[in-house]
Protein backbone atom coordinates (compact mmCIF):
# COMPACT_ATOMS: atom_id res chain seq x y z
CA UNK A 1 0.00 0.00 0.00
CA UNK A 2 1.27 3.52 -0.77
CA UNK A 3 2.95 5.28 2.06
CA UNK A 4 1.03 8.63 2.20
CA UNK A 5 3.48 11.41 4.06
CA UNK A 6 2.69 12.61 7.53
CA UNK A 7 2.00 16.02 6.18
CA UNK A 8 -0.68 15.04 4.06
CA UNK A 9 -2.97 13.80 6.84
CA UNK A 10 -5.81 15.86 8.62
CA UNK A 11 -4.71 17.90 11.68
CA UNK A 12 -5.05 16.15 14.76
CA UNK A 13 -4.09 17.54 18.49
CA UNK A 14 -0.35 15.97 19.43
CA UNK A 15 -0.05 13.34 22.29
CA UNK A 16 0.86 15.10 25.92
CA UNK A 17 4.74 14.88 26.38
CA UNK A 18 4.84 14.08 30.77
CA UNK A 19 7.72 11.70 30.74
CA UNK A 20 11.11 12.53 31.92
CA UNK A 21 13.56 10.06 32.58
CA UNK A 22 12.44 8.94 35.76
CA UNK A 23 9.09 7.99 34.81
CA UNK A 24 10.43 6.83 31.89
CA UNK A 25 12.69 4.35 34.10
CA UNK A 26 10.45 3.19 36.09
CA UNK A 27 7.93 2.30 32.72
CA UNK A 28 11.21 0.23 31.29
CA UNK A 29 11.88 -1.11 34.78
CA UNK A 30 8.23 -1.73 35.86
CA UNK A 31 7.38 -3.56 32.57
CA UNK A 32 10.48 -5.79 32.42
CA UNK A 33 10.00 -6.85 35.74
CA UNK A 34 6.06 -7.41 35.32
CA UNK A 35 4.69 -10.98 36.51
CA UNK A 36 7.37 -13.15 35.02
CA UNK A 37 10.01 -13.16 37.76
CA UNK A 38 7.08 -14.70 40.39
CA UNK A 39 6.21 -17.34 38.16
CA UNK A 40 9.29 -18.17 35.79
CA UNK A 41 12.29 -19.01 38.40
CA UNK A 42 10.56 -22.28 39.06
CA UNK A 43 10.49 -23.41 35.86
CA UNK A 44 13.84 -22.31 34.81
CA UNK A 45 14.80 -24.19 37.85
CA UNK A 46 13.33 -27.59 36.65
CA UNK A 47 15.15 -27.29 33.08
CA UNK A 48 19.01 -26.22 35.06
CA UNK A 49 18.64 -27.13 38.63
CA UNK A 50 20.93 -25.06 40.90
CA UNK A 51 22.36 -22.76 38.41
CA UNK A 52 18.67 -20.89 37.25
CA UNK A 53 20.55 -17.81 37.61
CA UNK A 54 22.24 -18.36 33.95
CA UNK A 55 19.11 -18.79 32.05
CA UNK A 56 18.20 -15.07 33.39
CA UNK A 57 21.93 -13.84 32.34
CA UNK A 58 21.84 -15.19 28.82
CA UNK A 59 18.21 -13.40 28.00
CA UNK A 60 19.36 -10.49 29.86
CA UNK A 61 22.83 -10.89 27.43
CA UNK A 62 20.02 -11.16 24.18
CA UNK A 63 17.73 -8.80 25.75
CA UNK A 64 20.58 -6.33 25.59
CA UNK A 65 21.78 -6.65 22.01
CA UNK A 66 18.55 -5.89 20.78
CA UNK A 67 18.09 -3.14 22.89
CA UNK A 68 21.02 -1.69 20.98
CA UNK A 69 19.13 -2.30 18.14
CA UNK A 70 15.55 0.08 19.27
CA UNK A 71 18.22 2.46 21.11
CA UNK A 72 19.67 3.60 17.13
CA UNK A 73 16.41 3.47 15.88
CA UNK A 74 13.85 5.43 18.62
CA UNK A 75 16.65 8.23 18.69
CA UNK A 76 16.85 7.88 14.89
CA UNK A 77 12.44 8.02 14.51
CA UNK A 78 11.56 9.47 17.93
CA UNK A 79 7.70 8.92 17.32
CA UNK A 80 5.04 5.92 18.32
CA UNK A 81 4.89 2.86 16.55
CA UNK A 82 8.32 0.77 17.58
CA UNK A 83 9.16 -2.00 15.20
CA UNK A 84 5.94 -1.47 12.70
CA UNK A 85 7.85 1.84 12.03
CA UNK A 86 11.39 0.72 11.71
CA UNK A 87 10.15 -2.43 9.62
CA UNK A 88 7.75 -0.04 7.24
CA UNK A 89 10.75 2.45 7.13
CA UNK A 90 14.00 -0.13 6.24
CA UNK A 91 11.60 -2.60 3.95
CA UNK A 92 8.09 -0.37 2.76
CA UNK A 93 6.20 -3.60 2.61
CA UNK A 94 2.54 -3.21 3.52
CA UNK A 95 1.68 -6.51 4.33
CA UNK A 96 5.06 -7.26 5.71
CA UNK A 97 4.62 -3.84 8.06
CA UNK A 98 1.28 -5.17 8.89
CA UNK A 99 2.16 -8.75 10.45
CA UNK A 100 4.80 -7.59 12.39
CA UNK A 101 2.37 -4.78 13.80
CA UNK A 102 0.02 -7.30 14.29
CA UNK A 103 2.34 -9.78 15.86
CA UNK A 104 3.70 -6.72 18.87
CA UNK A 105 0.19 -5.94 19.33
CA UNK A 106 -1.32 -9.45 19.73
CA UNK A 107 1.76 -9.99 22.40
CA UNK A 108 0.65 -7.17 24.14
CA UNK A 109 -2.75 -7.47 24.23
CA UNK A 110 -2.11 -11.53 25.24
CA UNK A 111 -0.17 -10.83 27.95
CA UNK A 112 -2.11 -7.99 29.23
CA UNK A 113 -5.46 -10.37 28.82
CA UNK A 114 -3.27 -13.53 30.68
CA UNK A 115 -2.37 -10.59 33.58
CA UNK A 116 -6.11 -9.64 33.76
CA UNK A 117 -6.86 -13.62 34.49
CA UNK A 118 -4.01 -13.52 36.77
CA UNK A 119 -5.40 -10.79 38.66
CA UNK A 120 -8.75 -12.20 38.74
CA UNK A 121 -7.13 -15.91 40.01
CA UNK A 122 -5.26 -13.60 43.17
CA UNK A 123 -7.73 -11.92 43.99
CA UNK A 124 -10.31 -14.67 44.80
CA UNK A 125 -7.75 -16.36 46.49
CA UNK A 126 -6.29 -13.57 48.10
CA UNK A 127 -9.54 -12.54 49.86
CA UNK A 128 -10.92 -16.30 49.69
CA UNK A 129 -13.50 -16.02 47.39
CA UNK A 130 -15.06 -18.38 45.33
CA UNK A 131 -16.63 -17.64 42.22
CA UNK A 132 -15.46 -19.90 39.88
CA UNK A 133 -14.46 -19.74 36.24
CA UNK A 134 -17.46 -17.07 34.89
CA UNK A 135 -16.74 -15.00 38.46
CA UNK A 136 -12.84 -14.71 37.44
CA UNK A 137 -13.84 -14.12 33.91
CA UNK A 138 -16.29 -11.54 34.91
CA UNK A 139 -13.47 -9.70 37.58
CA UNK A 140 -11.03 -10.44 34.50
CA UNK A 141 -13.25 -7.96 32.23
CA UNK A 142 -14.04 -5.82 34.75
CA UNK A 143 -10.61 -5.15 35.56
CA UNK A 144 -8.97 -4.58 32.03
CA UNK A 145 -12.23 -2.22 31.46
CA UNK A 146 -10.95 -0.39 34.64
CA UNK A 147 -7.04 -0.18 32.58
CA UNK A 148 -9.21 1.20 29.49
CA UNK A 149 -10.30 4.07 31.50
CA UNK A 150 -7.31 4.85 33.41
CA UNK A 151 -5.23 4.81 29.73
CA UNK A 152 -8.19 6.40 28.37
CA UNK A 153 -7.58 9.43 31.14
CA UNK A 154 -4.33 10.28 30.27
CA UNK A 155 -0.66 8.95 30.34
CA UNK A 156 0.11 11.04 32.82
CA UNK A 157 -2.20 9.32 35.22
CA UNK A 158 -1.18 6.02 34.18
CA UNK A 159 2.59 6.43 34.93
CA UNK A 160 1.83 7.63 38.33
CA UNK A 161 -0.01 4.90 39.17
CA UNK A 162 2.77 2.63 37.11
CA UNK A 163 5.11 4.39 39.87
CA UNK A 164 3.08 2.93 42.47
CA UNK A 165 2.57 -0.47 40.76
CA UNK A 166 5.97 -0.50 40.19
CA UNK A 167 7.38 0.05 43.69
CA UNK A 168 5.20 -2.13 44.79
CA UNK A 169 6.24 -5.22 42.57
CA UNK A 170 9.93 -4.26 43.24
CA UNK A 171 9.75 -4.24 46.82
CA UNK A 172 8.18 -7.98 46.60
CA UNK A 173 11.48 -8.68 44.78
CA UNK A 174 13.49 -7.10 47.33
CA UNK A 175 12.13 -8.64 50.02
CA UNK A 176 13.24 -11.93 48.52
CA UNK A 177 16.73 -10.77 47.84
CA UNK A 178 16.63 -9.42 51.47
CA UNK A 179 15.26 -12.61 52.93
CA UNK A 180 17.82 -14.70 50.88
CA UNK A 181 21.29 -12.96 51.91
CA UNK A 182 19.82 -12.46 55.38
CA UNK A 183 19.67 -16.39 55.38
CA UNK A 184 23.08 -16.74 53.65
CA UNK A 185 24.62 -14.79 56.85
CA UNK A 186 23.09 -16.38 59.28
CA UNK A 187 24.61 -20.04 57.62
CA UNK A 188 21.00 -21.07 56.24
CA UNK A 189 20.76 -22.64 53.18
CA UNK A 190 22.89 -24.28 50.68
CA UNK A 191 24.94 -21.98 48.44
CA UNK A 192 26.53 -24.84 46.95
CA UNK A 193 23.57 -24.93 45.08
CA UNK A 194 24.21 -22.02 43.17
CA UNK A 195 27.02 -23.84 41.05
CA UNK A 196 25.16 -27.05 40.43
CA UNK A 197 23.94 -28.37 36.87
CA UNK A 198 20.87 -30.33 37.05
CA UNK A 199 20.09 -30.90 33.54
CA UNK A 200 16.55 -31.81 32.76
CA UNK A 201 15.84 -35.15 30.70
CA UNK A 202 18.86 -36.38 28.73
CA UNK A 203 18.90 -33.41 26.83
CA UNK A 204 22.24 -32.32 28.32
CA UNK A 205 23.88 -28.84 30.16
CA UNK A 206 24.08 -26.95 26.98
CA UNK A 207 20.35 -27.98 25.44
CA UNK A 208 18.88 -27.61 28.98
CA UNK A 209 20.55 -23.85 29.16
CA UNK A 210 18.91 -23.19 26.26
CA UNK A 211 15.67 -24.38 26.75
CA UNK A 212 15.21 -22.68 30.20
CA UNK A 213 16.62 -19.59 28.51
CA UNK A 214 13.35 -19.46 26.34
CA UNK A 215 11.70 -19.48 29.24
CA UNK A 216 13.97 -16.76 31.08
CA UNK A 217 13.71 -14.20 28.20
CA UNK A 218 10.17 -14.06 28.73
CA UNK A 219 11.11 -12.21 32.00
CA UNK A 220 12.76 -9.80 29.97
CA UNK A 221 10.91 -8.94 27.47
CA UNK A 222 8.97 -5.52 27.93
CA UNK A 223 11.86 -3.21 26.86
CA UNK A 224 10.54 -2.58 23.98
CA UNK A 225 7.20 -1.32 24.98
CA UNK A 226 9.11 2.26 25.86
CA UNK A 227 9.92 2.88 22.47
CA UNK A 228 5.85 3.02 21.97
CA UNK A 229 5.76 5.96 24.14
CA UNK A 230 8.55 7.98 22.54
CA UNK A 231 5.91 10.97 21.54
CA UNK A 232 5.15 11.41 25.28
CA UNK A 233 8.46 11.31 26.26
CA UNK A 234 10.13 14.73 26.73
CA UNK A 235 13.78 15.20 24.01
CA UNK A 236 13.56 11.13 23.74
CA UNK A 237 16.52 11.45 21.10
CA UNK A 238 18.86 12.32 24.56
CA UNK A 239 17.23 10.84 27.45
CA UNK A 240 16.40 6.96 25.90
CA UNK A 241 19.68 5.61 25.37
CA UNK A 242 21.19 5.91 29.44
CA UNK A 243 17.55 5.56 30.98
CA UNK A 244 16.83 2.04 28.67
CA UNK A 245 20.52 0.55 29.29
CA UNK A 246 19.78 1.67 32.90
CA UNK A 247 16.20 -0.52 33.25
CA UNK A 248 18.00 -3.30 31.74
CA UNK A 249 21.03 -3.41 33.97
CA UNK A 250 18.76 -3.08 36.91
CA UNK A 251 16.26 -6.12 36.24
CA UNK A 252 18.86 -7.96 35.28
CA UNK A 253 20.68 -7.46 38.61
CA UNK A 254 16.99 -8.53 40.03
CA UNK A 255 16.86 -11.47 38.72
CA UNK A 256 20.12 -12.70 39.01
CA UNK A 257 19.85 -11.67 42.76
CA UNK A 258 16.57 -13.36 43.29
CA UNK A 259 17.76 -16.59 41.67
CA UNK A 260 20.53 -16.96 44.16
CA UNK A 261 18.49 -16.39 47.10
CA UNK A 262 15.97 -18.86 45.73
CA UNK A 263 17.81 -21.70 44.81
CA UNK A 264 20.09 -21.23 47.82
CA UNK A 265 16.62 -21.68 50.31
CA UNK A 266 14.60 -23.92 48.24
CA UNK A 267 15.94 -26.89 46.34
CA UNK A 268 15.31 -27.13 42.35
CA UNK A 269 13.19 -30.14 42.70
CA UNK A 270 11.17 -27.98 45.31
CA UNK A 271 11.20 -24.62 43.73
CA UNK A 272 10.37 -25.99 40.65
CA UNK A 273 6.85 -27.29 41.63
CA UNK A 274 3.79 -25.52 41.51
CA UNK A 275 2.94 -21.61 40.56
CA UNK A 276 4.23 -20.02 43.67
CA UNK A 277 8.08 -20.42 43.84
CA UNK A 278 8.80 -17.00 45.71
CA UNK A 279 6.48 -18.00 48.23
CA UNK A 280 8.50 -20.81 49.30
CA UNK A 281 11.13 -19.01 49.64
CA UNK A 282 9.74 -16.48 51.90
CA UNK A 283 8.19 -19.83 54.13
CA UNK A 284 11.82 -21.11 53.90
CA UNK A 285 14.19 -17.79 54.59
CA UNK A 286 11.62 -16.00 56.70
CA UNK A 287 8.41 -18.67 58.51
CA UNK A 288 7.36 -15.78 60.56
CA UNK A 289 6.85 -13.41 56.92
CA UNK A 290 3.16 -13.23 56.11
CA UNK A 291 2.89 -14.82 53.31
CA UNK A 292 -0.56 -13.45 52.78
CA UNK A 293 1.30 -9.96 51.33
CA UNK A 294 2.94 -11.93 48.62
CA UNK A 295 -0.60 -12.82 47.05
CA UNK A 296 -1.52 -9.27 46.79
CA UNK A 297 2.17 -8.10 45.81
CA UNK A 298 1.52 -10.47 43.33
CA UNK A 299 -1.89 -9.04 42.16
CA UNK A 300 -0.06 -5.54 42.10
CA UNK A 301 2.61 -7.06 39.86
CA UNK A 302 0.10 -8.47 37.60
CA UNK A 303 -1.88 -4.98 37.15
CA UNK A 304 1.11 -3.21 36.18
CA UNK A 305 1.51 -5.77 33.40
CA UNK A 306 -1.98 -5.12 31.93
CA UNK A 307 -1.69 -1.48 32.53
CA UNK A 308 1.74 -0.89 30.57
CA UNK A 309 0.94 -3.84 27.71
CA UNK A 310 -2.45 -1.91 27.19
CA UNK A 311 -0.93 1.31 26.91
CA UNK A 312 1.64 0.16 24.49
CA UNK A 313 -0.53 -1.74 22.35
CA UNK A 314 -3.03 1.26 21.90
CA UNK A 315 -0.49 3.66 21.23
CA UNK A 316 1.52 1.33 18.35
CA UNK A 317 -2.13 1.04 16.69
CA UNK A 318 -2.21 4.93 17.58
CA UNK A 319 1.41 5.26 15.23
CA UNK A 320 0.60 3.01 12.94
CA UNK A 321 -2.61 5.04 11.56
CA UNK A 322 -0.30 8.16 11.38
CA UNK A 323 2.19 6.36 9.33
CA UNK A 324 -0.97 4.92 6.68
CA UNK A 325 -0.40 1.46 7.57
CA UNK A 326 -4.14 1.67 9.54
CA UNK A 327 -7.14 3.22 9.01
CA UNK A 328 -7.15 7.44 9.85
CA UNK A 329 -9.87 6.46 12.30
CA UNK A 330 -7.36 5.15 15.10
CA UNK A 331 -5.07 7.43 14.79
CA UNK A 332 -7.64 10.00 16.28
CA UNK A 333 -6.43 11.66 19.53
CA UNK A 334 -9.28 12.77 22.24
CA UNK A 335 -9.26 16.78 22.22
CA UNK A 336 -9.44 17.24 26.01
CA UNK A 337 -7.69 14.47 27.09
CA UNK A 338 -4.76 14.41 24.63
CA UNK A 339 -4.92 10.18 24.49
CA UNK A 340 -5.86 8.45 21.55
CA UNK A 341 -9.11 7.18 22.65
CA UNK A 342 -10.45 5.15 19.26
CA UNK A 343 -6.94 3.10 19.61
CA UNK A 344 -7.40 2.13 23.03
CA UNK A 345 -11.11 1.27 22.71
CA UNK A 346 -10.02 -0.60 19.81
CA UNK A 347 -7.22 -2.58 21.95
CA UNK A 348 -9.39 -3.03 25.07
CA UNK A 349 -12.36 -4.87 22.71
CA UNK A 350 -9.56 -7.58 21.53
CA UNK A 351 -8.51 -7.91 25.10
CA UNK A 352 -11.88 -8.72 26.53
CA UNK A 353 -12.79 -11.31 23.94
CA UNK A 354 -9.40 -13.19 24.70
CA UNK A 355 -10.20 -13.21 28.03
CA UNK A 356 -13.50 -14.52 27.29
CA UNK A 357 -12.67 -16.82 24.66
CA UNK A 358 -9.13 -17.76 25.19
CA UNK A 359 -9.22 -17.88 29.22
CA UNK A 360 -5.92 -18.77 30.75
CA UNK A 361 -4.46 -20.67 28.40
CA UNK A 362 -0.66 -21.63 29.66
CA UNK A 363 0.90 -21.90 26.42
CA UNK A 364 0.48 -17.73 26.04
CA UNK A 365 3.16 -16.78 27.43
CA UNK A 366 5.47 -19.05 25.50
CA UNK A 367 3.42 -17.73 22.46
CA UNK A 368 4.20 -14.10 23.63
CA UNK A 369 8.06 -14.86 23.86
CA UNK A 370 8.11 -16.52 20.60
CA UNK A 371 5.86 -13.62 18.46
CA UNK A 372 8.51 -11.01 20.03
CA UNK A 373 11.54 -13.10 19.35
CA UNK A 374 10.63 -12.89 15.86
CA UNK A 375 9.79 -9.24 15.55
CA UNK A 376 13.31 -8.25 17.70
CA UNK A 377 15.08 -10.09 15.05
CA UNK A 378 12.96 -8.04 12.23
CA UNK A 379 14.27 -4.86 14.18
CA UNK A 380 17.69 -5.89 14.47
CA UNK A 381 18.08 -6.33 10.44
CA UNK A 382 15.78 -3.24 10.41
CA UNK A 383 18.55 -1.56 11.90
CA UNK A 384 21.35 -2.38 10.15
CA UNK A 385 18.97 -1.35 6.56
CA UNK A 386 18.52 1.81 7.99
CA UNK A 387 21.87 2.98 8.22
CA UNK A 388 21.74 4.27 4.84
CA UNK A 389 18.85 6.43 5.68
CA UNK A 390 20.35 9.78 7.83
CA UNK A 391 18.40 12.23 9.82
CA UNK A 392 18.75 15.69 10.28
CA UNK A 393 19.31 15.16 14.04
CA UNK A 394 21.96 12.99 16.17
CA UNK A 395 21.28 9.95 17.28
CA UNK A 396 22.70 6.96 19.18
CA UNK A 397 24.37 4.43 16.82
CA UNK A 398 24.67 0.62 18.11
CA UNK A 399 27.53 -0.84 17.27
CA UNK A 400 27.82 -3.33 14.08
CA UNK A 401 28.22 -6.56 15.54
CA UNK A 402 25.10 -5.81 18.27
CA UNK A 403 22.03 -6.10 15.49
CA UNK A 404 24.06 -9.03 14.03
CA UNK A 405 24.58 -10.99 17.09
CA UNK A 406 21.08 -9.82 17.86
CA UNK A 407 19.12 -11.11 14.76
CA UNK A 408 20.95 -14.52 14.58
CA UNK A 409 20.16 -15.36 18.67
CA UNK A 410 16.70 -14.22 18.38
CA UNK A 411 16.20 -16.38 15.43
CA UNK A 412 17.91 -18.91 17.28
CA UNK A 413 16.05 -19.25 20.85
CA UNK A 414 12.61 -18.69 18.13
CA UNK A 415 12.95 -22.57 16.41
CA UNK A 416 12.22 -25.56 17.78
CA UNK A 417 14.88 -26.75 18.46
CA UNK A 418 15.45 -25.41 21.40
CA UNK A 419 12.69 -27.53 22.90
CA UNK A 420 9.74 -24.99 22.99
CA UNK A 421 6.34 -26.53 22.90
CA UNK A 422 4.93 -27.07 19.84
CA UNK A 423 1.54 -26.01 20.63
CA UNK A 424 2.84 -22.48 20.99
CA UNK A 425 3.65 -22.18 17.64
CA UNK A 426 -0.33 -23.39 16.72
CA UNK A 427 -1.12 -20.54 18.51
CA UNK A 428 0.89 -18.21 16.87
CA UNK A 429 0.04 -19.38 13.83
CA UNK A 430 -3.52 -18.70 14.33
CA UNK A 431 -2.94 -15.16 15.66
CA UNK A 432 -0.92 -14.20 12.64
CA UNK A 433 -3.48 -15.95 10.47
CA UNK A 434 -6.03 -13.66 12.07
CA UNK A 435 -3.40 -10.66 11.10
CA UNK A 436 -3.52 -11.87 7.66
CA UNK A 437 -7.50 -11.29 7.63
CA UNK A 438 -7.52 -8.29 9.14
CA UNK A 439 -4.90 -7.25 6.72
CA UNK A 440 -7.28 -7.79 3.97
CA UNK A 441 -9.86 -5.74 5.73
CA UNK A 442 -7.72 -2.85 5.95
CA UNK A 443 -6.94 -2.87 2.20
CA UNK A 444 -10.70 -2.72 1.79
CA UNK A 445 -10.72 0.28 3.98
CA UNK A 446 -7.84 1.70 2.21
CA UNK A 447 -9.44 1.61 -1.34
CA UNK A 448 -13.22 2.67 -0.34
CA UNK A 449 -11.51 5.93 1.32
CA UNK A 450 -10.24 6.56 -2.02
CA UNK A 451 -5.91 4.93 -1.49
CA UNK A 452 -4.19 2.71 -3.60
CA UNK A 453 -3.37 -0.86 -1.98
Amino acid sequence: MRRIPMETLPDQPELKRVMGPGLLLLFIVGDILGTGIYALTGQVAKEVGGVVWLPFLVAFVVALLTAFSYLELVTKYPRAAGAALYTHKAFGIHFFTFLVAFAVMSSGITSASTASRAFAANFSTAFGFDFGGYGVTLIAVVFISLVAAINFRGVGESVKLNVLLTTVELTGLLIIIGIGFWAIAGGQGDVSRVWTFQPSGDRGVLWSVIAATTLAFFAMVGFEDSVNMAEECKAPSRIFPKVLLGGLVITGTIYILVAISAITLVPAAALGEGETPLLKVVQAGAPSFPVGIFGIITMFAVANSALINMMMASRLIYGMSRENVLPDVLGKVHAARKTPYVAIIFTSLLAVALIVFAGGVPALGGTTALLLLCVFAVVNIAALVLRRDSVGHSHFKAPTIAPVLGSITCVFLAGPWTGRDPVQYLIAAVLLGLGVVLWFVTVGIMRINGRTA
